[in-house]
């Protein structure tokens, strides 16, 4: 079951390739980090953002679909109306 739905992120990420994302991640004793990009490249176990300069010190970060699936990470994905659809959620 695990695997399929790792499968089925993977996939549903693919899509949005070159796309503007925003993402929530859970830094940890109780912080949000949240940072905007694009989503860059898709891999068998992770996915590469490329972070915007002006906001970050960083120029990338990777996550693994397994953050999105124990919810450690929320995805949003900006579509090109400037409206933002949220693809995976944080169930609090």
């Amino acid at each position: 079951m695990t695997r399929n739905a790792l499968t089925e992120i993977k996939r549903s990420l693919e899509v949005h390739v070159g796309r503007k994302i925003m993402l929530k991640a859970n830094g940890g004793r109780r912080k949000t980090i949240e940072r905007t990009g694009v989503l860059e490249e898709t891999y068998p176990s992770v996915f590469i953002v490329k972070l915007d300069q002006e906001q970050h010190a960083f120029k990338r970060v990777s996550y693994s679909y397994a953050d999105i699936l124990t919810e450690s990470v929320e995805v949003t994905v900006c579509n090109d109306e400037g409206q933002v659809r949220i693809m995976y959620a944080q169930v609090q």
